[in-house]
């Protein structure tokens, strides 16, 4: 049971709290915000379904109230608007970052930092220059929600549970992701091989399209509701869940790569091995020639924001 602040009580921020609080896996919970009436009025609302669950301290915080947190959650930024790409936020969301990362680092100098904002790779490799932490405890969330949304599409397309579907979303967390095909089963099982034995049609206009589904999911529930918030926090509750509890399973969340494919100094996503230490090792797969083209293109498009970036 540990301490976890969250950066940014907006929609992602506020239901992150709350599934935090129904898995009941911190003790106390830090909601940060600039601006205090809503969240205090987010806290207030929190601490009144408080007595359904084991105890769990929810307060409001000025950044000083962060102080020694195990986990720092950062959702804090400009929001991403119907018709806007997440490389679109670059700019704005980095001089958001400026002026409070340095300060929170200094404040837990042992907490690990879980990124959300988007671009979140970006993002991710800022607040790692900004808070001078190891890579290991500077995570982004990475395409854990990607690879959740490719194996619920392909467990409704297959008729079969998501659970068992063995595969990843990796690269970027925006336009330029892709799923490596090569290497997803189902329980073991290629894709392909597992498609013929019932019968299911799959080819590569089968792939495209569910793979265009996934990328654009969130533009899907952005352009109706405004924001996607459920699945988010779902998936923040999975990865903390895995730190807190030392799991040491494998997500895709983002990581600092170096002399992976070739690729370096850049945070994409990859299979991960997460535990009590943050990222424990990045785990390399193995991409047909077309698949590593698609990664490397992936981390040339990051590199080239991060280094607009670092020149100012």
């Amino acid at each position: 049971m540990s301490k976890i602040s969250i950066i940014g009580a907006g929609a992602i921020g506020a239901t992150t709290a709350f599934a935090l609080q129904q898995k009941q896996v911190a003790r106390e919970i830090v909601i940060n915000d600039v601006n205090q009436e809503k969240a205090l009025g987010e806290v207030l609302d929190l601490i009144h379904g408080s007595a359904l669950n084991s105890p769990c301290t929810v307060t409001l915080g000025a950044l000083e109230d962060t102080k020694d947190s195990d986990i720092i959650i950062i959702t804090a930024g400009v929001a991403q608007k119907p018709g806007e790409t997440r490389l679109d936020l670059v700019d704005r969301n980095y001089k958001i970052f400026k002026s409070f990362v340095p300060t929170i680092a200094k404040l837990s100098p042992d907490a690990i930092l879980l990124v959300v904002s988007n671009p979140v790779d970006i993002l991710a490799y800022m607040t790692y220059k900004l808070s001078g932490f190891p890579k290991e405890r500077v995570i982004g969330s990475g395409t854990v929600l990607d690879t959740t949304r490719l194996r619920s599409l392909l467990g409704k397309y297959l008729g079969i549970d998501g659970r068992v579907v063995q595969g990843y979303v990796l690269g970027e967390h925006g336009d330029s992701e892709f799923v490596p095909w090569s290497s997803l089963t189902i329980g073991n099982i290629p894709i392909k091989d597992f498609s013929n034995q019932l019968s299911i049609e799959w080819d590569e206009a089968t792939e495209k399209i569910i793979a265009d589904d996934v990328k654009n999911a969130a533009y899907e529930v952005i352009n109706r509701k405004g924001a996607t918030t459920f699945s988010v926090a779902a998936v923040l509750t999975r990865i903390v869940e895995a730190l807190l509890k030392d799991e040491k399973t494998i997500l895709s969340v983002s990581t600092l790569l170096n002399d992976y494919c070739g690729v370096n100094e850049t945070y994409l996503s990859v299979p991960t091995i997460v535990g009590k230490n943050g990222v424990e090792r990045a785990l390399s797969i193995e991409f047909s020639e077309e698949e590593e083209g698609k990664f490397v293109n992936s981390a040339k498009l990051m590199k080239q924001y991060i280094d607009r970036i670092n020149e100012n």
